[in-house]
């Protein structure tokens, strides 16, 4: 079957679903079906001319497989909020069993753990710190499994930071909450939502296949500067700085977890496995890009 006409799945259709379904040809022969959680959720899908089936991952649930026939499915659904183990997907792949064609999985970057700012690409061992890296690496795993055991294609793409200008972090920054300082401040990656969703579909369209690939814009800089950099575009102050040590007794846990890892991620076997130009290949370019030039009013 041609892969332009594979029936595609997105389960956990969210922001990025979206995204990679408006990627795709509107045509009777193109069947795009979204899988989420909440009515809300199948209503906004709906808006975008998408077949929904509401399904809750953490609970019993049946699949039409006929369906799901050497489908292309898109599993952007996250893991569990608790534990180490992703067992939503672990069940998910134990109902779509061999049917589908292939899969293709966002991971993180988080899953190497902490490299002291060094540049890494996918040859860096893994050392997951953070539980939720830990889930992110028991969800590549239990996709490694089920491929070896079904002899089915894969790509995992192991994404960082995600960021659009209808998804910056202003609310953070009208609340002048602190960061640390530029210094001590460990680097960070990240991806234009739209970019991110080109790779997607490049890699479910790539004649490669059973790859783990980067996906950032291989332009990393501290938090604090992705801060500042956010706050001058929107006209905000630009945020207090305090020390790492203040940081890590005041700030919320979840953000004092990310403080304690750095890392600069190389991109190259993106641009060369998927073929992608991207349109965004740094935050400047993003918010330069701005149609009329000047920072909107928030």
């Amino acid at each position: 079957m041609n892969k332009d006409i594979n029936p595609v799945w997105i389960t956990g259709c969210g922001d990025i679903g979206k995204r990679v379904a408006r990627l795709y040809p509107q045509s009777p022969e193109q069947k795009i079906t979204a899988v989420i959680r909440t009515e809300s959720s199948a209503t906004t899908c709906q808006q975008a001319s998408l077949k929904t089936q509401i399904i809750d991952l953490d609970y019993d649930y049946s699949l039409p497989l006929n369906e799901l026939e050497n489908a292309d499915i898109f599993y952007f659904s996250p893991p569990p909020v608790e534990g180490k183990e992703d067992t939503r997907l672990h069940r998910w792949l134990q109902k779509v069993g061999g049917v589908p064609r292939r899969i293709v999985l966002i991971s993180t970057t988080g899953v190497y753990g902490d490299s002291q700012g060094k540049w890494i690409d996918e040859s860096t061992p893994v050392q997951p710190l953070a539980d939720r890296a830990h889930r992110r690496l028991s969800a590549e795993k239990a996709l490694l499994d089920w491929a070896n055991e079904h002899k089915k294609e894969y790509m995992i793409l192991r994404v960082p930071g995600i960021y659009a200008l209808d998804r910056l972090p202003l609310a953070r920054l009208k609340k002048g909450l602190p960061l640390v300082n530029e210094v001590e401040a460990g680097w960070t990656n990240r991806i234009h939502a739209d970019d991110l969703a080109e790779a997607c579909k490049a890699a479910m369209q790539s004649s490669s296949s059973n790859e783990i690939i980067n996906i950032c814009d291989g332009n990393p800089s501290t938090m604090t500067d992705y801060f500042n950099q956010i706050a001058d575009y929107a006209g905000l102050p630009r945020p207090p700085q305090i020390s790492l040590q203040e940081a890590s007794q005041t700030l919320s846990p979840g953000m004092v977890s990310y403080l304690k890892e750095s890392r600069r991620i190389r991109n190259e076997k993106m641009l060369k496995v998927l073929k992608i130009k991207l349109k965004y290949p740094s935050l400047k370019e993003a918010l330069d890009n701005n149609i009329d030039g000047t920072p909107p009013t928030f």
